[in-house]
């Protein structure tokens, strides 16, 4: 810029002719002096600079802004997989809780101790990973998010090694003790229905006095097939005062089933059974209010509670 002040500086002024060729000859001139010319000039230059930061800076802010823009849009992606991932990770607890479920019956099945809850919970640390304040800042809270999901993952993959040393020690069991297991209740006795009256104290139906009540009641129509529950002798089939069409049945290894209420009874006192035998239909005999069965599982002598036994409501 100096460069073009002393420039102008030794130039006194300036003249512009302006001649216009048409039928009459005009000449126009103006003249502009050398301060001029260097006002003139430092105005555009200054002009010049305001435009160049001007739109240097609408460029940085433009690009910015769709950084930004892409930066939103990709945190919303991610913030949707958190979502998802923690979402499926709920629907794995799930399926672990039901897998425990049918451990424990299993393990009655074959005749091991249930796992105490304390050590099913298999305790977990904190979060092992320090995220980065820049997740945190970007999409509030997914920092406690991300924690969350590598503690429940933590979680999952220690559960899954227990069920797995669970399931080993319960193969091994049943692979060693298959007939004594092929003697123990382990199936419902009807398809269907359901429990309306469970193993304990209870009011008598009839008499409104609080009776203890020795077995399961399931409500089914009558006709319901009835099935037998391990393998066994029939050591009864007949009446039996109150509970009208009974059977019994001696499973061996200290365990016996009683049904009560029977409308048919297909089997006979000495008769061998397999578990899942058709043995009789539910009915309504004896001391009932409605068709259903009455079903008991003894353990020598003492009444157990048949719902422990259940491993399944499929019958075969």
């Amino acid at each position: 810029m100096k460069l073009f002040a002393n420039t102008f500086k030794k130039i006194k002024s300036l003249r512009f002719l302006i001649i216009s060729d048409d039928n009459d000859v005009n000449v126009n001139q103006w003249s502009i002096s050398g301060k001029k010319l260097i006002f003139l000039s430092s105005i555009i230059s200054f002009l010049l600079i305001i435009l160049f930061f001007v739109s240097a800076d609408f460029l940085t802010k433009y690009l910015y802004k769709e950084k930004l823009n892409n930066l939103k849009s990709k945190s919303s992606s991610m913030l949707t997989l958190i979502i998802e991932l923690q979402s499926t990770i709920n629907q794995m607890n799930q399926e672990i809780e039901d897998i425990e479920e049918k451990d424990k019956a299993i393990r009655t099945y074959a005749n091991l101790p249930e796992i105490d809850k304390d050590v099913r919970k298999v305790g977990i640390g904190g979060s092992k990973t320090n995220f980065s304040k820049d997740f945190e800042d970007l999409i509030p809270g997914v920092n406690l998010k991300l924690s969350n999901i590598e503690m429940n993952i933590d979680e999952l993959q220690r559960k899954i090694r227990f069920e797995k040393e669970s399931y080993n020690i319960i193969y091994n069991t049943i692979k060693n003790n298959s007939q004594k297991l092929s003697s123990i209740p382990s199936i419902r006795p009807v398809d269907g229905g359901y429990i309306n009256s469970g193993l304990g104290y209870r009011k008598d139906p009839f008499t409104g006095e609080k009776r203890f009540h020795h077995g399961l009641d399931i409500s089914a129509s009558r006709g319901t097939a009835i099935y037998a529950t391990a393998n066994g002798k029939v050591v009864s089939a007949g009446k039996l005062g109150n509970y009208g069409n009974t059977i019994k049945i001696k499973h061996g290894y200290g365990y016996d089933t009683f049904y009560g209420h029977l409308y048919k009874i297909f089997v006979k006192r000495g008769q061998d059974v397999k578990r899942g035998e058709l043995i009789g239909e539910v009915g309504n005999t004896g001391r009932s209010t409605a068709s259903h069965l009455h079903y008991e599982v003894h353990y020598f002598g003492t009444p157990q509670d048949p719902e422990h036994y259940f491993l399944s409501r499929s019958m075969r």
